[in-house]
């Protein structure tokens, strides 16, 4: 018996198992890539870098510009420097002030010295003394004036020299309770609040003279140098533009069918077209408003729809300075459908 069709059914069997695996391959390819796309989220958007604008508080001349565009500082570095003479000055005559107030409120606290309560003392035995002589008179000018040995002007004069003397001695009676009691408590108090004010300019004074110095508020670079010695500048007149080192953004949008899909918090991975170093990040912030998408949004599935703001925190220990302002970026969001996520939590 012989079997002449062996091969043909050997080669149709293979053809068949051929045919079975790259069907097999192709479901598999198939499913990865759309499970890949329904879990992985592309997202692009843009560095956002912090700029500071640096002022004086006060107005001056600038007698110093320390940096150039492009240099590097840290938090604290003296940048620039105003002339400090005017403030000095203004300083010295506040600390003068407050000197004249402190004797002031010293003296009514301490009273009158003693020879000078002797002296109001003595000046109201004067007194007295005058006011004993007057009444003697007064009434030696009305007895004359019963029996004609004396006018009635005179009498009249007699009465207003007893009358003046009486009220001398009730002057000297109040400056002697004066002296022995001290000055009143109102006086003091006075004193008191007139040395207050006088020790709030001398500080005033003191933190004017100390925004003679412009310092960095934190690390960062100099991307602008406005100003040079010489100049006037009036307060809050920039005079250095400082980029921040840190933190750094990135501003980036993301569709409403897309927006549960990501949530305050969600790690991302944030790559630039200038180089292959990919950066480690976290969603800060998602606006709760929808806008169109901007502009500068190049992808064709967002370009009209209604997008919402998110806010990318590149982690610190991955940020350098490859990622400069408005650098164009492309995030990667390993995103699952998050259950509950809301715009704007953070």
């Amino acid at each position: 018996m012989t079997t002449p069709n062996l091969p043909t059914r050997k080669a149709r069997w293979a053809v068949i198992i051929v045919a079975l695996l790259a069907l097999g391959g192709a479901l598999a390819f198939w499913f990865t890539r759309g499970h890949d796309n329904q879990d992985a989220l592309r997202l692009y958007g843009n560095v956002d870098i912090r700029e500071v604008q640096l002022a004086f508080r006060q107005p001056g001349r600038i007698t110093q510009m320390t940096f150039d565009e492009g240099d590097v500082v840290t938090a604290g570095a003296r940048l620039a420097t105003l002339d400090a003479q005017p403030y000095q000055d203004a300083l010295a005559a506040a600390q003068a002030q407050v000197q004249v107030a402190q004797a002031e409120l010293a003296k009514l606290r301490r009273g009158l010295r003693p020879q000078e309560i002797t002296q109001a003392r003595e000046a109201l035995r004067q007194a007295q003394a005058q006011a004993l002589d007057a009444e003697r008179n007064f009434q030696r000018q009305s007895s004359l004036l019963a029996s004609g040995a004396s006018s009635q002007r005179t009498v009249d004069a007699a009465r207003t020299a007893r009358d003046q003397a009486a009220a001398g001695v009730e002057s000297a009676k109040a400056a002697l309770s004066q002296a022995s009691e001290g000055f009143r408590k109102e006086d003091i108090e006075a004193a008191q609040a007139r040395l207050a004010a006088a020790q709030a300019a001398a500080a005033q004074a003191t933190t004017s003279l100390a925004d003679t110095e412009l310092t960095a508020p934190s690390n960062g670079t100099i991307i602008a140098r406005v100003r040079e010695p010489g100049s006037m500048v009036a307060s809050q007149s920039t005079v250095y533009s400082l980029s921040l080192d840190k933190p750094v953004y990135v501003r980036a949008y993301v569709g409403e069918r897309d927006l549960g899909r990501i949530a305050p918090g969600t790690v991302v991975h944030v790559r630039s077209d200038s180089g292959e170093k990919v950066y480690r990040g976290q969603v800060g912030f998602i606006s709760p408003r929808a806008e169109f998408t901007p502009k500068t949004v190049e992808t064709t599935d967002l370009r009209t729809d209604l997008v919402y703001r998110l806010r990318i925190v590149i982690d610190e220990a991955d940020s350098d300075a490859a990622l400069r302002q408005g650098m164009p970026v492309t995030i990667a969001v390993d995103a699952k459908p998050v259950s509950g996520a809301r715009a704007g939590e953070r």
